[in-house]
C-alpha cells in the first residue's frame, strides 16, 4: 500500500502541478491529489493524462486516477439482440449538444434512494463553461418529445472522457451510449474513458485496462488538443445508429 499522505494541490499551481497518475493510492483507489480548481486549464490537463475530479459539498476537490480504468472501444461497443430490438421499437430520438444545462441538471438528482450528488454546483458551472468552449458535449434521449436519457463528458483529441448519464425510461441511457460509440466510431476516436467498472457498462463491451496502459494511449489520443465539432443535427432516430 502506497503512502496516505495526499498531495496538495493550490489553486495558484500551475495545471501540470499534478504528480504522476501512478502514484495514486491503492485505498481509496485511484486518489491522487486534493485542491486547486476547476478551471478550464487544469480540467483540460487532468483529462489528458488520465485523472478526473471527484467530490461533494462537504469535501475539497479529489483527483482520482483509478487502477484499472473501465473503458471502452468504440468501434466495440455491444448491442445484443433483444437489447437491438428493443431500442428500434422505443421509438427515442438522438440530439447532440441541444439540452446540455438540462442533462447535467438531470444527472446530477439524486437516484435510487442515494443522499447527495457528486455533481456539485461548481462541478456544474465548470462543465458548463467547457460546453460553452467547445470541450464538453451532451447526448439526449427523447422519447415523445420529453428528455428521457442522456450523458456528458468532453472531448479532447481522439479521447472521450464519460462523465455522468441518466436514464428515466428502460434503455435510454443505453441509447445515448450506442449513439455516442456510433459517433466517435466515425470520427476514429481512440477510446471512450468511463472511468469505473458497472455491471452497465460491462454489458455494453467495456473492459477494464491497466492504468499505465490507459495513460500511455491518452499520450497519442490526445496529442493533438482539437475538439470535435460534426454532430448531427436536430433529433434523429436511434433506428440510425442501429447496425
Amino acid at each position: 500500500m502506497k503512502s496516505p499522505r495526499i498531495t496538495w494541490i493550490s489553486s495558484d499551481d500551475p495545471p501540470e502541478s499534478f504528480p504522476d497518475a501512478g502514484s495514486a493510492f491503492d485505498t481509496p483507489d485511484g486518489l491522487l491529489a486534493a485542491g486547486g480548481d476547476l478551471s478550464e486549464r487544469r480540467l483540460l490537463y487532468a483529462y489528458r493524462h488520465g485523472i478526473f475530479p471527484w467530490f461533494d459539498d462537504s469535501q475539497p476537490i479529489l483527483w482520482w486516477s483509478p487502477d484499472p480504468r473501465c473503458v471502452i472501444r468504440p468501434d466495440q461497443f455491444h448491442v445484443s439482440r433483444r437489447l437491438d430490438r428493443s431500442l428500434r421499437q422505443s421509438g427515442f430520438e438522438i440530439s447532440f449538444n441541444t439540452a446540455f444545462s438540462d442533462v447535467i441538471a438531470k444527472c446530477a438528482e439524486d437516484r435510487d434512494g442515494q443522499q447527495g450528488t457528486w455533481i456539485t454546483a461548481d462541478m456544474a458551472d465548470a462543465y458548463a463553461h467547457l460546453h460553452s468552449s467547445g470541450w464538453a458535449h451532451s447526448v439526449e434521449v427523447w422519447s415523445e418529445g420529453v428528455l428521457c436519457g442522456g450523458l456528458y463528458g468532453l472531448a479532447i483529441g481522439k479521447a472521450f472522457f464519460g462523465e455522468s448519464m441518466f436514464s428515466r425510461h428502460s434503455n435510454a441511457s443505453k441509447a445515448a451510449m450506442l449513439a455516442l460509440c456510433r459517433l466517435l466510431d466515425k470520427a476514429d476516436f481512440a477510446i471512450l474513458d468511463c472511468q469505473v467498472e458497472s455491471p452497465h457498462l460491462m454489458s455494453l463491451g467495456a473492459r477494464l485496462m491497466p492504468r499505465a496502459e490507459f495513460t500511455a494511449l491518452l499520450s497519442g489520443a490526445c496529442a493533438r488538443q482539437s475538439r470535435l465539432r460534426s454532430f448531427p443535427a436536430g433529433r434523429t432516430g436511434i433506428s440510425e445508429f442501429s447496425r
